[in-house]
């Protein structure tokens, strides 16, 4: 779903996509320190898996993302993170584009980092069952956020892809679903692991 081919989108969405990831990229590249590299590894790797499961839906299918998760976690270095699993799903598997890697990069790591940023202190203050649903209710907005973005740059390139576009909406409903549980409890048992430390995660 989230992967979009080449020849798909016009040429200022690919322009404004790989411009967004390449800039979000560079300062968070240029502000992370030596301990967030492990974490964005691990993180990109669950990505990369989660993404090589296709859960058919009517005429399309979804795949796990964990992007609110991953906003969390690494902020603003979620985009090189899921940027650096792109590339080698395009590599090895042949999925997504050459030409839209900037587009599908922003499209599904940027709503995690809006997520991560504007739920991230109130996941640190709260015990682990109340993080837990914040945390699951930040990963199915991220998610609805990513179908989001697919569906605008899909009807930003042709009105052809307008009903595309709403069927990318409505397939994700049941996905933004299972990233909240999965999230949630993720963000449950690292709240509880790491005893509310998370102010110490870069943001």
């Amino acid at each position: 779903m989230a992967h979009i081919q080449d020849g798909i989108l016009s040429a200022p969405v690919l322009v404004g996509g790989a411009a967004l990831t390449i800039a979000i990229s560079a300062v968070a590249l240029r502000r992370a320190r030596e301990a967030d590299i492990p974490r964005a590894a691990v993180l990109a790797s669950v990505f990369f898996a989660g993404s090589m499961i296709a859960i058919p839906l009517g005429p399309t299918s979804v795949h796990p993302m964990f992007s609110g998760l991953t906003g969390l976690i690494l902020g603003a270095l979620a985009v090189p993170a899921v940027l650096a699993a792109l590339v080698l799903q395009l590599v090895l598997f042949g999925f997504g584009g050459v030409t839209t890697l900037g587009v599908n990069a922003v499209n599904i790591a940027l709503p995690g980092v809006l997520v991560g940023l504007a739920l991230r202190r109130a996941v640190a203050a709260s015990p682990p069952g109340r993080a837990a649903l914040i945390g699951g209710a930040g990963a199915a907005v991220a998610t609805l956020g990513t179908a989001g973005m697919v569906a605008a740059v899909l009807a930003l390139s042709a009105s052809d892809f307008v009903p595309a576009a709403r069927v990318v909406l409505l397939a994700n409903l049941p996905l933004a679903a299972i990233e909240a549980l999965v999230c949630g409890a993720a963000v449950g048992y690292l709240q509880r692991a790491r005893a509310g430390r998370w102010t110490s995660w870069p943001a």
